[in-house]
């Protein structure tokens, strides 16, 4: 959740409002820009 809150800087109650996977969704979301941003190319062994 420390990740998701310090990236979209939401609140404690916006967080806890999402269901676990819909948490996970937004790390990937998250880790996939982050990754974009930072020039890594994609591993085409990930699994999504």
């Amino acid at each position: 959740m420390a990740f998701i809150a310090c990236h979209f800087h939401w609140g404690r109650h916006e967080l806890m409002a999402l269901e676990h996977a819909e948490r996970r969704r937004w790390c990937r979301a998250i880790s996939s820009i982050n990754r974009r941003l930072d020039g890594v190319r994609p591993n085409p062994f990930e699994l999504v």
